[in-house]
């Protein structure tokens, strides 16, 4: 034979302090991770710019790296070229 539980009701005076439980949860979370970003945003402050800045500066030396390896390579393909053309012609 089952034996029945007693169905526990869900009065609105339940939900409602339910509902500011949850409430009241959530608020005391957002004011914990708010102080948390709060202490991570004065620890990186100015830092991040600073070190965005020196990125960027080592992305203009690269660019500018690559692109007279590119021009020295396209001098070294011509001269090559032509100096093959006159060997040939002569």
């Amino acid at each position: 034979m089952a034996v029945m539980m007693p169905r526990e009701t869900w009065t609105d005076q339940r939900l409602d302090d339910l509902n500011k439980k949850v409430d009241d949860g959530f608020a005391d979370v957002k004011a914990e991770m708010r102080g948390r970003f709060d202490s991570l945003e004065a620890r990186f402050e100015g830092r991040m710019d600073k070190e965005f800045g020196e990125l960027n500066q080592r992305f203009d030396r690269l660019q500018h790296t690559l692109f007279a390896s590119a021009v020295a390579l396209c001098v070294a393909l011509i001269g090559s070229t032509a100096t093959l053309a006159g060997i040939a012609f002569f």
